[in-house]
Formats: structure tokens, C-alpha cells, sequence
């Protein structure tokens, strides 16, 4: 310390001035990590990742109205005008999301698989078109479609299924690593940031109270009113700072683990369960591969809500018994039960119950009618089995509806939070500096009389 009264307050003043922009600049930083983690998160790579996840589903349609048109044969009013038309506006969709997921790709890997998708999906069009132009030129108004068609038709599901899908699923984990990353990165440094903040204002106040203890101690003054509001004001900002980091930080947990996740994890289970429904109809398509399609319905179905059955008599069985949520835990697993145990956010929570439940109901009639469609198979009546596919498409209909609903109640749940964090950091850039010209100015007005007494002093 400088042997003069004089130089003890300016170095104690100076002291102030420094940590006072150690302040200001880890706050700065903290708000900006905040402000880039909501807008990537939010706005820009969540969004996307949303809309290539949805992808996965549009695939998965595209090839089950391929089947609904071949099984419906060239009948009038068989529907295959209707699944025609869905057909294109799910490879339409499909080439949009695909757009999104390239525009996302950062990495080689990521871009070259988007690329290998582009192509497959040209290469399965080639066969679904010539399956369909062959049934046509077949004549079929009804009954099983010729060889030459299915065989194409396998082609092209199993094209589906073995390539496409899979592409179209990893490129959404990648695409969605990129959320992650960010979020466990930003977050992290909001905290960081709020601790900071803590840290250097506790720090600040400590110099301004030594500074007023020493003033106060040479000059036999009781209270510097300058430094007094300036301590009060620096107390002011550095609890409201932190404040608004902490709840930066928990906006951004809410849209990650209240939309972001949920969704995802909701548009899978849509689309595994639209997989699922059109192996239905691919079991009643292709006789000769009833068993395997039987078999991947059971899997995907205890994909999408889990319970312990070796088949699907077991399966329908166990659904039926019951799918009861008590003390909001489920005794199923799987992405439905995943939703049902999601933990809530207590102070902000996200009302799913009655939508999820409307979602279980749904399901329990799906599997019901599953169940009575390889019923009537397994009696020899398969023209009726047809007619009960067609019939329960409405229940499906209603169940795919009430998921796409409990998805949009996490959907507003994710658009809040990343709209409280663009709000949490509205007019802190102008806050900053403000706030720490004031402080500065009030340390020198208190600091100024004191030097010009010690000078009248001497």
C-alpha cells in the first residue's frame, strides 16, 4: 500500500474500478453463453432437430401406404387413390425434413449420411413405382397381388426398414448430439457465470466496505452517503445478476428436459407405432411372411410401452389388464412409460396426465383390434380380417392424434422456456455498463472530498 492517505485511496478506488470490471465482464460473458444457449437450443439446431426426427415417420408412412395401396388392390372406394396421395405428401415432407438435417450436418460422417439417404430414397421410389405400375397393369381389383409385385414390394420394405430407417434414426441422434452438446456446455457456463458473479461481488463489496471503513476511520466520518449507495447499488446488481443466470440456466433445463427430450422421444414412439400399424398390413399382404411381420409388431409394440410377454396373445393380454399410473410412477417401460415416470419440474410443471391417459386408452384398442384382426386370420377368414384392418383405422387414427397432441403440450412447454430465457436477458447488455458507470461515479464522488480535505489538511 502507498504511504500517503492520499495514494491508500486512490489504490483502494482503483482497486474498486478493476474488480468492479471483473464484474461486469464475467457477467457479460455469463449472458451471452446464456443468450447462445437458448438461441441454438430454441431457435436455430432444436427446432431442426425436431422437424429430421419427424422424418423418421414420414418414411415409416411412406412405406405403409405403399402396402395400403397395394392391398387395396384398383377396387373403387378401396382406398388406394387416399393412400396414393399420402404417399406423396410424405415424401414431400420427408425431402423438406432431409433438407433441415443437411443444412445441420458438421461433420463428414453426418453430411455422407445424409447423402446415402438422399440416394436410397430415389432407389425405393424406383421400386415402389414399378410395384405399383405391375399391379396395375395386373388388373387386380382385389385378392392377393401377383408374385412379381411382392417380390418388388420386399425389395423395397426391406430397403425401408434395413437402410432407410436406420439412416434416417442415426442422423437424428447426431443431429440431436448437437442440442446436447450445447445445452451441457452452456448451461455449465451460465452456472459457472452466476458463481462468478457471486464470487467477484463479494469481492467488490469487500473493497467498498474497506474503502468506507478507512475513510471513515481517518476523517472520523460515520457514513460516506456516496459510497454507502454505491456499495447498496453493487449489492443490488450482483443478486439480481446471479438471479437471472440462475434462471437462465433453469430455462434452459426446461426447454431440454420438458420439450426438447419429450418430443423426441414422443415423435419416435409415433413413428415406431405407425411402423408397427402398417406391419399389419404387410401381414396380411404377404402371407408368406406373416410370422415375421407377427414378430416385428410384438417388438416394435413392446418398443413403444413394454411389458413382459412372449407373444402377442401375452402382450395383448398384459395391455389390457390394465395400464394404470398411481403416484405418477407406471409398471410399464418403453417410450410410453418413460413419459408416464418423466420426472416433473415441481415449480414449473408440465400437465400431461389427462393426455397421456386419453394416449394408454388409445393404445389398449389398438392392441385390442390387432388382436381380433389375426384372430379371424387364424380362423381362415381373411376377407373379413381385411375388412376389420380397415375398420379399426379410425381407433388407430384417434390414438396417433392424442400422441401427436401430447407431443404439442410439451411443444408449448419447450416454446415458454426458450421464450422466458430471450426475455430473462432482455436489456442486460445496457444494464452492464450503466450500472458500472454509476458505481464508479459514486466511488470518486465519495473518494473526492476526502482527497481535497487531506490536501486543506496539509
Amino acid at each position: 500500500m502507498p504511504r500517503t492517505v492520499a495514494g491508500r485511496i486512490r489504490a483502494l478506488t482503483a482497486v474498486v474500478a478493476v474488480v468492479l470490471v471483473a464484474l461486469l465482464v464475467v457477467a457479460w460473458a455469463a449472458i451471452a453463453d446464456a443468450r447462445d444457449g437458448v438461441q441454438v437450443i430454441g431457435k436455430d439446431a432444436g427446432p431442426q432437430v425436431v422437424a429430421t426426427g419427424d422424418m423418421y415417420f414420414q418414411l415409416s408412412d411412406m412405406d405403409a401406404q405403399l402396402a395400403n395401396a397395394l392391398l387395396a388392390g384398383a377396387a373403387p372406394g378401396g382406398g388406394r387413390d387416399q393412400a396414393l396421395a399420402r404417399y406423396d405428401e410424405d415424401r414431400q415432407r420427408a425431402g423438406v425434413a432431409l433438407l433441415k438435417a443437411a443444412k445441420l450436418a458438421d461433420e463428414t460422417t453426418e453430411d455422407d449420411t445424409a447423402r446415402e439417404l438422399l440416394d436410397g430414397i430415389g432407389r425405393y421410389e424406383r421400386l415402389a413405382s414399378q410395384a405399383l405400375l405391375l399391379d396395375q397393369q395386373s388388373g387386380r381389383t382385389s385378392g392377393q397381388p401377383p408374385k412379381k409385385v411382392l417380390d418388388l414390394y420386399r425389395q423395397a420394405t426391406d430397403m425401408m426398414k434395413l437402410d432407410l430407417l436406420p439412416k434416417a434414426y442415426n442422423l437424428t441422434l447426431d443431429n440431436g448430439t448437437l442440442v446436447r452438446h450445447t445445452y451441457e456446455e452452456k448451461r455449465s457456463d451460465v452456472r459457472s457465470g452466476a458463481l462468478w458473479v457471486i464470487v467477484t461481488g463479494i469481492v467488490l463489496l469487500a473493497v467498498l466496505l474497506g474503502l468506507q471503513a478507512y475513510l471513515a476511520r481517518r476523517f472520523r466520518r460515520l457514513l460516506n452517503p456516496a459510497l454507502a449507495v454505491a456499495t447498496l447499488g453493487t449489492l443490488v446488481l450482483v443478486a439480481a445478476c446471479a438471479a437471472m443466470l440462475s434462471g437462465q440456466a433453469d430455462d434452459l433445463r426446461r426447454a431440454k428436459e420438458q420439450g426438447f427430450d419429450p418430443i423426441l422421444s414422443l415423435s419416435r414412439a409415433r413413428a415406431i407405432s405407425n411402423s408397427a400399424n402398417a406391419d399389419e398390413t404387410r401381414f396380411l399382404l404377404d402371407p408368406a411372411r406373416a410370422d415375421t411381420y407377427e414378430q416385428v409388431y410384438l417388438t416394435k409394440s413392446q418398443t413403444v410401452l413394454y411389458l413382459k410377454a412372449g407373444n402377442l396373445d401375452e402382450y395383448n393380454a398384459a395391455v389390457q389388464k390394465g395400464l394404470r399410473i398411481e403416484q405418477g410412477r407406471a409398471p410399464f417401460l418403453g417410450f410410453l412409460g418413460a413419459e408416464a415416470n418423466r420426472v416433473q419440474d415441481l415449480a414449473r410443471p408440465v400437465n400431461t396426465e389427462d393426455a397421456l391417459r386419453r394416449v394408454l386408452a388409445d393404445y389398449q384398442k389398438v392392441q385390442q383390434n390387432d388382436h381380433r384382426m389375426r384372430a379371424l386370420v387364424d380362423g381362415g377368414q381373411r376377407e373379413q380380417a381385411a375388412a376389420a384392418r380397415g375398420a379399426a383405422t379410425t381407433d388407430f387414427t384417434r390414438y396417433d392424434k392424442d400422441i401427436q397432441s401430447l407431443i404439442g403440450i410439451h411443444w408449448t412447454a419447450f416454446q415458454d422456456a426458450v421464450k422466458d430465457g430471450e426475455h430473462g436477458t432482455g436489456g442486460w447488455y445496457a444494464v452492464l455498463p450503466v450500472a458500472g458507470i454509476v458505481i464508479v461515479a459514486l466511488a470518486l464522488i465519495g473518494v473526492r472530498p476526502r482527497l481535497a480535505e487531506y490536501r486543506w489538511q496539509r
